[in-house]
């Protein structure tokens, strides 16, 4: 015979996941910046279950003009996608991007990591070292670490700051061969075994290298 809870438990443990729900949602709500667990958890009672409450309360906002996504491995409250037209965030950028620092950033995005001489294969072009820079001061690309061939040139990859601008919840969000093909951004005659490259945002891989604390990255004249 199971011990059974008495009800004022019950009534308790509701009121304490009520009252971290209501907390959870003020803190995201705050946050200029998307939180994950581990930003959020010191905020709430010990014990805390957050991913649960962060799903939990990402269902209560379903269908909601604001709703609770991810972004990577965080949370944040966007505007719902098909409502995102009518409130669309001021660029803090004063300048656009330039068609070359447009598609380094696609090929990073699809490539990473990636390092500058494979960014200049891909684009069959050579690529200034501003370009690389204007992208991490835009807080979409980020140098990874440095690849173990001669030379150690740095590897770059996106951030979830990239994730948040774009609306994806992962890079496996990134457009697919079709859907490339049906924005005009792919050629609809491109070779039978052409595949759009998976991209990679874990660790460090086996060919790369931690960077060093006041690593600056390549020293490159900007184009």
């Amino acid at each position: 015979m199971t011990d059974e809870v008495p009800d004022d438990q019950f009534d308790e443990h509701g009121e304490i996941a009520e009252r971290n729900l209501r907390v959870l949602e003020a803190i995201l709500f705050a946050s200029a910046e998307p939180l994950s667990p581990a930003d959020i958890a010191p905020y709430l009672g010990e014990g805390a279950d957050v991913p649960e409450l962060l799903e939990r309360l990402a269902l209560r906002y379903a269908g909601h003009g604001v709703q609770l996504v991810h972004r990577g491995d965080k949370w944040a409250f966007r505007t719902a996608d098909d409502l995102s037209f009518l409130l669309r965030r001021e660029e803090t950028e004063s300048r656009q991007l330039s068609r070359a620092a447009l598609e380094t950033l696609a090929i990073i995005a699809y490539h990473q990591p990636a390092t500058r001489a494979e960014v200049e294969e891909v684009r069959g072009v050579a690529s200034g070292g501003g370009t690389f820079d204007v992208l991490m001061q835009t807080g979409w690309v980020r140098m990874r670490g440095r690849r173990r061939t001669p030379g150690r040139p740095v590897t770059y990859g996106t951030t979830e700051a990239f994730l948040d601008h774009f609306g994806l919840e992962s890079l496996a969000d990134l457009p697919g061969l079709e859907e490339l093909k049906g924005s005009g951004l792919l050629s609809s005659r491109l070779p039978p075994a052409f595949q759009v490259p998976l991209p990679f945002d874990g660790p460090l891989r086996d060919d790369e290298d931690p960077l060093e604390p006041d690593d600056q990255g390549e020293s490159d004249p900007i184009q």
